[in-house]
């Protein structure tokens, strides 16, 4: 148990998330990867809203290291910050929802 709290505070985010583009009614995924698993408290926000898995949200997880956050068919109202959180661990990336040119 002292080896688990010890890593899980020895942590660190590897690679962030990116920000991203997209257009409406596309998927825009955001990956997070920490330097070992076993982190606890795992959560993904919407300009502070939480988010949950169900079928426009999807949140996997890889090998506990690799934390993904896909927002399937995005609208304009999508725009915002997506910030990952895995215990004091932050990691924040801006997504951009762009109208297509027919409905500008």
């Amino acid at each position: 148990l002292l080896l688990l709290c010890r890593a899980e505070e020895a942590a660190v985010v590897v690679s962030g998330l990116r920000n991203t583009d997209v257009f409406v009614g596309e998927s825009a995924t955001f990956t997070c990867e920490l330097s070992h698993p076993g982190v606890r408290n795992v959560q993904w926000w919407l300009d502070g809203t939480p988010l949950h898995n169900n079928l426009v949200t999807e949140i996997s997880e890889q090998d506990g290291r690799i934390h993904t956050l896909t927002l399937n068919d995005v609208a304009c109202h999508d725009s915002g910050t997506v910030t990952f959180r895995a215990g004091s661990l932050i990691s924040s990336a801006k997504l951009l929802v762009k109208g297509t040119s027919l409905s500008e």
